[in-house]
C-alpha cells in the first residue's frame, strides 16, 4: 500500500520589539536568568496589562508579507493550561479574532512551485523557559511575556523538503521586513510539526501527532522522516496503536517520544481577556505599515541582477542574508560599483565568516571603513594584496584603513624607474628561471612576479610590474 504524509506547521516567531507585549520589561535575548521580569510578566495579580503598539504593527507587517487579510478589530483571549514556566496559569493569546486571517507563501522545491495556504496569524505572549541542571528544573521568566506571532499553516505539506523550503522562505520574508531576527538557535523562531499519514488517494486525515523541541531545519527534516515512517510501520504492522498526542523530538537519538495526549481547543477553555480592550486597525494604519516595509529579498534579487548587473550566483548569496544585504546597501551608498561591493562581500568578507565559523547573519563590520578600503584599491592607492591584509585588520580589530595605510607607508609603488630596477635585480638573481622561460616554460613568469612583489614589500602596482617584466623577458 502507498501512503501519503500530511503536515501542517505552527511557527512561533518572536517579534523584534524592545519591550514585552504587555509590560515595559526588556524583550532582548541574552540577559541573566530572571533579570527581565516584573510583577506583571511574572503573573502577579493586580497589575493591568498595556498592549505594545509596536508588536501590533509587526503583526500587521507579518500579515502583509504573508498575503493575509488584516482584521479591522482584534481582541485578546485567555488560554488556560498549567505548566511550571507559565507563571499566571494562562497565556494571553488570540483565539476569537486573530490579527491576520488566511494568506499564503509560495515556495520552490525540486518538484516545482507550490502555494502553501495559511489559516491565520495571531499575536500572543511567550511562556518562560525551564532550565534543567543537576537533576533540578529551574524556571527562567525572562522570556515570559515576550511578544510572538504564531503562523498557522493549512496541512498542505507532503514532504520534509517542502517544509524546509517554506521555513526558509518565511524566515526571509519576516527578517527582511524587520518583523523578527528569526534565529532558531536563540529560540526566536520555533516550529511545531503536526503530522499524520494516510493512504494515498484518500482525503480523510490520519491520526495526528504534534512534535515539539525542533530547533533547526535539519532537526525538523529528520523528525518528519522519522515520524512518518513510525506512522507507516504502525499502520502496516499494527505493532503500535497511534493516538493523537504531543511528542518530544530528541535530535541526539534521532527519535520522538510521547509527552502527553494532544489537547483539543475545549481543553484550553479559551475566554475573552477583559483586561485588554479591543484594538481597532484602520486601513490608514495598515497602509502606513505597508509603506514602511523595506525591499523583500525577492525584489532585491531582481533589482541587483537586472539593474546593477550582479550575477545570479552572487545575488543569491547577498539576498540570502539580511545582514549581507544591509552591508551591500551600505557599500552602495558610498557610490561604489555593484561589482566591487559584491566581490568584496562574497570573497573576502565571507572567507572571514568561514574562518570564525559564523553565520552570515552574525557578521559585524564597519561599513564606512569597509567602503574606504575598497576606494583605496579602486583609486590604486594600494594594491589588492595589501588591501587583503588591511581588511583582516579591519575585520578583527576595526582599524581605520586610510590611517593604517598612511601610518605604515603601504601606498602602492607605481614609479616605473624604481620598479625597473627591482625587476632587473630579480632577473639577475634568478637567471636560471629566466632561461627556463625563454626556453618555453611560461609558468616561470608567476614565480618571477612573486619574487618582484616580495622585493617591493608587496606594494608594487602589479600591472606595471607585469608590463616591465614581460618587456625584459622578451628582449
Amino acid at each position: 500500500m502507498t501512503y501519503e504524509t500530511v503536515v501542517g506547521l505552527e511557527v512561533h516567531v518572536e517579534l523584534a520589539t524592545e519591550s514585552k507585549l504587555f509590560c515595559s520589561c526588556s524583550a532582548k535575548f541574552g540577559a541573566r536568568p530572571n533579570d527581565n521580569v516584573c510583577p506583571a510578566c511574572a503573573g502577579m495579580p493586580g497589575l493591568l496589562p498595556v498592549a505594545n503598539k509596536r508588536a501590533i504593527e509587526l503583526g500587521i507587517a507579518a500579515g502583509i508579507v504573508a498575503n493575509s487579510r488584516i482584521s479591522p478589530s482584534i481582541t485578546f483571549d485567555k488560554k488556560s493550561y498549567f505548566y511550571p514556566d507559565l507563571p499566571a496559569g494562562f497565556q494571553i493569546t488570540q483565539w476569537f479574532t486573530p490579527i491576520c486571517v488566511g494568506g499564503y507563501v509560495d515556495i520552490e522545491t525540486g518538484g516545482g512551485s507550490k502555494r502553501i495556504k495559511l489559516k491565520q496569524i495571531h499575536i500572543e505572549e511567550d511562556a518562560g523557559k525551564l532550565v534543567h541542571s543537576r537533576g533540578e528544573a529551574l524556571i527562567d521568566c525572562n522570556r515570559a511575556g515576550v511578544p510572538l506571532v504564531e503562523i498557522v499553516s493549512m496541512p498542505d505539506f507532503r514532504s520534509a523538503e517542502e517544509v524546509v523550503a517554506y521555513l526558509e522562505k518565511l524566515r526571509s520574508l519576516l527578517v527582511f521586513a524587520g518583523v523578527s531576527d528569526c534565529k532558531m538557535q536563540e529560540g526566536s523562531m520555533r516550529c511545531d510539526v503536526n503530522l499524520s499519514v494516510r493512504e494515498a488517494g484518500t482525503t480523510e486525515l490520519g491520526i495526528r501527532a504534534e512534535m515539539k523541541n525542533l530547533n533547526s531545519l535539519k532537526a525538523i527534516a529528520r523528525a518528519i522522516e522519522y515520524e512518518s515512517q513510525r506512522h507507516i510501520d504502525a499502520l502496516e504492522t499494527g505493532c503500535e496503536k497511534l493516538v493523537q498526542e504531543t511528542r518530544r523530538w530528541d535530535d541526539d537519538l534521532g527519535q520522538s517520544f510521547a509527552m502527553r495526549e494532544k489537547e483539543s481547543a475545549t481543553d484550553y477553555r479559551y475566554f475573552p481577556y477583559p483586561d485588554v480592550m479591543p484594538i481597532e486597525i484602520s486601513e490608514r494604519w495598515i497602509s502606513e505599515v505597508r509603506e514602511s516595509l523595506p525591499e523583500t529579498a525577492h525584489d532585491k534579487f531582481a533589482r541587483i541582477t537586472g539593474q546593477l548587473g550582479v550575477s545570479g550566483r552572487d545575488a543569491k548569496i547577498i539576498t540570502g542574508s539580511k545582514k549581507l544585504s544591509d552591508i551591500f546597501d551600505a557599500l552602495m551608498s558610498h557610490g561604489l560599483p555593484a561589482k566591487d561591493a559584491t566581490s568584496w562581500i562574497v570573497t573576502e568578507l565571507l572567507s572571514m565568516d568561514t574562518e570564525q565559523n559564523k553565520s552570515h547573519d552574525d557578521v559585524e563590520i564597519d561599513c564606512d571603513k569597509f567602503a574606504d578600503l575598497i576606494k583605496l584599491v579602486n583609486s590604486k592607492a594600494i594594491n589588492r594584496a595589501v588591501a587583503k591584509k588591511v581588511f583582516a585588520l579591519l575585520y578583527h580589530e576595526n582599524v581605520d584603513p586610510v590611517e593604517y595605510v598612511e601610518r605604515h607607508n603601504l601606498g602602492m609603488v607605481s614609479d616605473s624607474g624604481l620598479l625597473e630596477g627591482i625587476v632587473a635585480q630579480v632577473l639577475e638573481e634568478n637567471a636560471g628561471q629566466v632561461e627556463q622561460y625563454r626556453g618555453g616554460n611560461v609558468k616561470v613568469q608567476g614565480f618571477l612576479m612573486g619574487k618582484i612583489m616580495a622585493k617591493a614589500s608587496g606594494k608594487a602596482d602589479p600591472a606595471i610590474v607585469k608590463k616591465i617584466l614581460m618587456e625584459k623577458l622578451e628582449n
